[in-house]
């Protein structure tokens, strides 16, 4: 939880910079790369805290024991499914939903360990998958802003 912590602060710095873009490293801009991280780790966290653990069964899924056990996820082979896809975004609704999300993880922090969501790549993950899930997938991102960032400066 601390480095998906440690992770969110830094998108937050990127945040002045959300109109950056460079179309050789990612057809979105900075602001789509942190909103669309937002968007995905308040909605996986709010599923995570929805669930019945009762109802969580693991399963095996090769990409996301592939994900998980690497760390990585590469770049430009999964599309993101609709509800965290984003849409409008300014530097003052990209700093409220940082509010929002940490609420969010504070909330995941405190689910049960088999509370779980459905991922639309992995199946069913659960509470401990799904953080580590979120920070690869927040890192991904990152990845990308550092990228499109570091080429705007120089």
């Amino acid at each position: 939880m601390k480095k998906l912590s440690a992770y969110i602060d830094e998108l937050a710095s990127f945040i002045p910079d959300l109109e950056k873009r460079n179309e050789g490293i990612s057809a979105s801009n900075v602001g789509w790369q942190i909103e669309h991280s937002l968007l995905t780790i308040r909605f996986v966290a709010k599923g995570i805290v929805a669930s019945d653990p009762s109802q969580y069964a693991s399963t095996f899924n090769f990409t996301k024991i592939l994900i998980l056990w690497t760390g990585k996820m590469p770049r430009g082979k999964a599309k993101a499914p609709k509800y965290v896809t984003p849409e409008d975004f300014t530097q003052e609704s990209l700093q409220k939903h940082m509010i929002n999300v940490k609420e969010a993880i504070a909330e995941l922090g405190n689910a049960h360990p088999n509370q779980f969501v459905e991922h639309p790549y992995f199946g069913k993950i659960n509470k401990k998958e799904t953080i580590r899930f979120l920070g690869i997938h927040t890192l991904h991102h990152i990845k990308i802003i550092r990228e499109i960032v570091a080429a705007e400066n120089s």
